[in-house]
This record gives structure tokens, C-alpha cells and sequence, in this order.
């Protein structure tokens, strides 16, 4: 065999599939880099985060009611403040849900 390449082909002909290959050879590498880093998360991990998940959102839900009702009775008006401050504490709930969850997901 010649240590030359046929006269047909150029010798950065195979260049983009080899950098496509080496691209993906470092990706993998790194994930399993990472993996190795972060390692499994464990059951009681996960449900520790699903037990945030619970408490960051019932928190201000509660709060909210409590003080819709001290505020109705307190005040009476034609609108109900429990109400209204359910959904607020709802809203609340969820933002800071998702708030948790993007900080656990972060490298």
C-alpha cells in the first residue's frame, strides 16, 4: 500500500465527517464526565425536590387564605378577599415551584 492517497481524492476530503466525529466523540465524553460528577439522583433526592416542589407551593396558598379570611372578617366588603388572595398565593406557589426546580436543574 502507498502511504499516499488515490489521485481522486483530496486530502481534506474526509475532514468534515472526522471533525462531526470528533465533535461527537468529545460530547459523550463530557456527559459522562458530568454523570460521573453529579452522580444518580437517589430516590429520597427525589423526593425531597417533589417535597419542595409540595411545600413551596401550599405555603403561600395557606397564607393567602389565612389572610383573605382575617381580612373578610375583619372588613366585610362585597368581595371576597379569601378568595382573591387564594389565587394570588396560588400564583405565587407555582412561580416559586418552577424557581426551585430551574435552580436544581442548573450544572
Amino acid at each position: 500500500m502507498s502511504p499516499h492517497p488515490p489521485p481522486h481524492s483530496s486530502p481534506n476530503s474526509d475532514r468534515p465527517d472526522r471533525d462531526a466525529f470528533e465533535k461527537q466523540v468529545r460530547d459523550k465524553s463530557q456527559r459522562r464526565a458530568q454523570a460521573r460528577r453529579e452522580g444518580d439522583r437517589s430516590l429520597w433526592a427525589s423526593l425531597g425536590l417533589v417535597g419542595m416542589v409540595g411545600w413551596s407551593v401550599m405555603v403561600p396558598l395557606l397564607l393567602g387564605i389565612a389572610l383573605g379570611r382575617w381580612i373578610d372578617h375583619r372588613w366585610p366588603s362585597p368581595y371576597s378577599w379569601t378568595l382573591m388572595l387564594l389565587f394570588v398565593g396560588v400564583a405565587l406557589g407555582c412561580w416559586n415551584a418552577w424557581y426551585w426546580i430551574q435552580k436544581e436543574q442548573e450544572p
